[in-house]
């Protein structure tokens, strides 16, 4: 690198030309839409088809989705409707489908369960509350551009969440499987005792529906893995009930055949503070789902996915659901998978999706009183099996201790800790092992390799060092996390008792610098400085280059000690800046230009013998 006039170091390319470009770069109104122009009447025909069955798979599950979380079956349908479109206009995603889901519907349950009588009014506008809420919080951080936020949230603390949830799940509905009432106990160790306990008094009947039900739902998902399983498994269910004549075997209450009505959530200070804690656990797992789900999908249909659209889409659907009997929903992995698979082409198929439930409840509601409790709880355990995912949970004991720890805590926190803190302590556990991870970069010794014609740089204890210059490289970010780790490295690399009184800095693996960075590098330049030596740096980054010149670090270090590539850094330092006395009496030639500048001076001598002569 030359110097630049300004007094900084010249950049191959001009950073600031980028930010300002970036930032004159304001999306236009037709971007929010870009798949309207894939609309056509064969994609309508594919998204309506894709919507009808989609709407066929979501009815069971919002009325079990909606039971996990302690209300009403129709709203669980009703946070099918609204919400769905919503977040189907305002995401990025063509295929997911959002709505009511499983680890959603339990932490509503989880945060309320002690704060009001589950199903009754106050619990229901808790619930509605929840949602407003979460969408508030969404959309802030969509707002504040924090889409990649969820990419810093481990796989592990997912599926470990999912899986504790699951058995939560599980806990919660073996009561109505056997036919048993007791008051739910949000613990789950005491759940379970209380269970054991209330075992003798077991229904058989219900038990006996609940697992005709629960086998037909295993049965249809192996032979006929096409059909909505949990669909016809309740209807074998009800269908029992009704030609045996049962009338001990609890029934669903009636779902009301409306729209879904308007409603306010509860704005008072005391309840939003009350809720906060749970709401915004609610508006992470639901992001983490959400955009999960979308990117995972995307891989297979080539979508790129906008992670802060997706925030604001889902945001806005918990915000204006609220108003229209809602309680918080996510994306669906069940829904959206068979969105994709049944050949959805844009979003108008979750929406299309959306008003054919409305349809449905609008004609057949009232057949929900025909439907067993037992056999809700059989659909209920399919669904909570189906949240572990045993395949990765494989891999992730393959990987190593430090993944296993931070599932095995997360599994434990979600059993025994409210469910919002073990969210909480997953998001933490994720971001501490980060953090550990980025604070230790690896710091290298490299020499020049005698074998190679350009004399590359590699890493090999066995081969000489130019007793002048010491060379490292450092791969890694230098911010405040890791400036402790990498001073104390160059110290070691450099403290062998052979110190050379000067350092080369392989730049090229550093992609972030911070000013406790500019701080250790430039301590370590005037430690170098004070000794009669120098510290250079080659392969600098825009980025870190940039820091740089903010920080005016190159008028203290000198703007003939930065270099662009390792041939200009070798060549400045070895003819410029290395004792000659010293190469001359040095036998190792570790660089090329070691060889040059002894025939240099074995001909200057020669010169100087014949002018004596």
């Amino acid at each position: 690198m030359t110097a630049s006039g300004m007094g900084g170091v010249p950049c191959p390319t001009s950073v600031r030309h980028k930010l300002t470009a970036h930032h004159q770069r304001v999306p236009s109104w037709h971007s929010w839409f870009p798949w309207k122009e894939k609309i056509s009447r064969q994609s309508l025909s594919k998204d309506f088809f894709a919507g009808i069955t989609g709407a066929i798979v979501v009815l069971p599950q919002g009325v079990a989705f909606a039971a996990i979380a302690g209300l009403p079956p129709e709203y669980g349908l009703y946070t099918a409707m609204i919400p769905v479109i919503v977040a189907a206009l305002f995401g990025s995603s063509h295929h997911l489908v959002s709505g009511p889901t499983t680890p959603i519907s339990l932490l509503v349950f989880s945060t309320l369960a002690t704060m009001a009588p589950a199903g009754s009014s106050d619990y229901v506008s808790l619930a509605l509350t929840l949602a407003f809420l979460a969408g508030l919080f969404q959309i802030a951080l969509a707002l504040a551009k924090l889409g990649l936020l969820v990419n810093f949230v481990s796989h592990s603390v997912v599926v470990g969440f999912t899986a504790g949830a699951a058995v939560l799940i599980a806990s919660s509905q073996l009561k109505h499987l056997f036919g048993l009432h007791f008051e739910h106990d949000p613990w789950f160790v005491r759940n379970l005792m209380r269970l054991i306990g209330e075992l003798p008094n077991t229904n058989i009947h219900a038990m006996a529906i609940g697992l005709i039900t629960l086998s037909t739902v295993i049965a249809l998902r192996w032979l006929a893995p096409t059909w909505p399983n949990m669909l016809l498994g309740m209807l074998v269910g009800s269908l029992t009930v009704w030609l045996t004549g049962l009338d001990s075997v609890a029934m669903v209450s009636p779902i009301p055949a409306t729209l879904p009505p308007p409603s306010m959530p509860d704005l008072s200070p005391a309840t939003l503070k009350q809720l906060a804690p749970g709401g915004l656990a609610i508006a992470l797992m639901g992001l983490i789902e959400a955009v999960s789900i979308a990117r995972s999908i995307g891989l297979h249909s080539g979508q790129k996915i906008n992670g802060n659209r997706e925030f604001l889409g889902q945001g806005l659907a918990n915000l204006i659901g609220s108003f229209f009997s809602s309680y918080p929903s996510s994306g669906s992995f069940t829904r959206s998978g068979i969105n994709f698979r049944s050949g959805a082409q844009t979003p108008m198929a979750a929406i299309f999706a959306a008003v054919c439930l409305t349809i449905i409840v609008l004609t057949m509601a009232p057949l929900a009183q025909y439907l067993p409790i037992a056999s809700m709880a059989g659909v209920i355990l399919v669904v909570a099996y189906q949240l572990i995912d045993f395949q990765t949970i494989r891999v992730i004991i393959r990987s190593g201790i430090t993944e296993v720890s931070v599932f095995l805590v997360t599994v434990l926190a979600t059993l025994s800790l409210e469910l919002e803190f073990a969210i909480f302590v997953g998001v933490l556990l994720s971001l501490v092992i980060f953090l550990h991870r980025t604070a230790a970069p690896v710091v290298l010794s490299r020499v020049p390799d005698p074998q190679s014609a350009w004399r590359s740089f590699v890493t090999d204890p066995d081969l000489p060092e130019c007793p002048q210059l010491k060379i490292i490289r450092i791969d890694g970010p230098l911010y405040f996390g890791s400036v402790a780790h990498i001073e104390e490295m160059i110290h070691r690399e450099t403290s062998d008792g052979q110190r050379q009184p000067n350092l080369l800095i392989v730049c090229s693996g550093i992609n972030y610098i911070d000013l406790p960075g500019i701080d250790m590098l430039l301590r370590i330049a005037v430690t170098y400085k004070m000794k009669d030596g120098s510290m250079f740096f080659f392969g600098v980054k825009d980025q870190v280059c940039e820091m740089f010149q903010r920080f005016g670090y190159v008028n203290i270090i000198g703007q003939n000690h930065i270099f662009e590539s390792k041939m200009e850094a070798v060549q400045n330092i070895v003819t410029r800046f290395l004792n000659k006395q010293t190469c001359q009496q040095c036998n190792r030639k570790v660089f090329l230009e070691c060889s040059e500048l002894g025939n240099a001076q074995n001909l200057n001598n020669d010169r100087q013998d014949g002018d004596q002569k």
